[in-house]
């Protein structure tokens, strides 16, 4: 009798083990977190702002974009750019140059620009046409009015823990990392891709002192390139507890690289084919359909980070009109 007992006591417990082992795999379906909300409260947060900054009898804040060339990509982002402006309540213009515009032509502009007190935040869509060095129109653009944050003053002084215009896109992964409650803090991290308008913005923001005056995230960033060897790139990152994928490589990200609740961010954006329609359509960087399954926390691409860099670049404005940081002279540097 005993002996039954005990078999039925067991029986109970490994029924009980099965239970517990199938509600841990359904609760393991990563949360996917819609970067189409944040950055309706993030803009609803700038319309206040502005709505406030206005009633205060301040002139409206300004955006000024430079557009340069047909490249469908840049026309639909610049789109979407001068609607969240008014979405927001800040005016906007775009400015349309042909694809043949010397450089010489373009910096002219920029400092027209640079030097118009009704313009309150500048940006050159990028890319440029080949035969324009990016570094030097970005460099042209004064570090005040450089909503982009592409600016070398304002990259040196966010490397530096300090206030700044920091980059939209990685200002915007940041954003999703705090507001979702992901913890950085003493953390393993991984991100793949080291380019310096998004990967190494990411990178910084992530690693720096959470006391600075730009706090950061205070975790143990590993930054990941085209020469890290896949292998080596998996021991990282099935180690790490976030990893942020920005290196631009259609399923780059795979479900056998990441550890059980790991949260992962996908800046990736890709044209691909769709093996069903054939038509073309956009992805990441990361396996979304195999990764969700294992992480935490991640995010679709489209409607992850993407709309999160417009609404950061509407702050970025508001920031700008309200004219928060010192000016270069201040800093002891000259303007370019």
């Amino acid at each position: 009798m005993a002996t039954f007992r005990t078999i039925r006591s067991l029986c109970r417990l490994s029924h009980q083990q099965v239970c517990s082992l199938h509600l841990s795999a359904a609760r393991h379906e990563a949360v996917v977190i819609s970067g189409r909300k944040l950055a309706r409260q993030i803009r609803q947060e700038a319309k206040s702002d502005v709505e406030q900054w206005v009633s205060e009898g301040n002139r409206r804040p300004h955006l000024s974009v430079v557009l340069v060339g047909d490249n469908p990509g840049s026309h639909s982002y610049v789109l979407n750019k001068t609607k969240a402006a008014a979405d927001v309540g800040i005016s906007s213009e775009t400015i349309l140059k042909p694809a043949d515009i010397s450089e010489k032509e373009l910096l002219e502009l920029i400092d027209k620009l640079n030097n118009d007190s009704n313009v309150d935040g500048l940006l050159v869509q990028l890319p440029l046409p080949e035969h324009i060095d990016e570094r030097k129109v970005c460099n042209a653009v004064v570090p005040g009015k450089d909503v982009d944050g592409f600016h070398v003053v304002n990259v040196g002084k966010m490397c530096l823990d300090q206030s700044t215009m920091l980059p939209a896109t990685p200002w915007g992964v940041w954003e999703i990392i705090k507001r979702t409650g992901i913890p950085t803090l003493g953390k393993n991290v991984v991100v793949a891709g080291r380019s310096k308008n998004v990967g190494m913005p990411i990178a910084m923001l992530l690693h720096t002192d959470g006391r600075h005056e730009r706090p950061g995230g205070d975790a143990t960033v590993t930054i990941s390139h085209r020469y890290t060897p896949k292998e080596q790139l998996r021991q990282h990152t099935q180690i790490a507890d976030i990893v942020v994928a920005a290196a631009g490589i259609p399923n780059l990200i795979t479900a056998d690289m990441i550890k059980e609740g790991a949260a992962v961010i996908d800046v990736g954006i890709n044209r691909v084919q769709d093996p069903v329609t054939g038509k073309p359509k956009l992805v990441g960087d990361v396996d979304f359909e195999g990764v969700k399954r294992k992480a935490s926390f991640i995010t679709p691409v489209p409607g992850g980070v993407g709309p999160m860099t417009v609404a950061m670049l509407m702050k970025n404005t508001i920031i700008a009109a309200k004219k928060l940081l010192p000016k270069p002279a201040a800093l002891g540097i000259a303007a370019p």
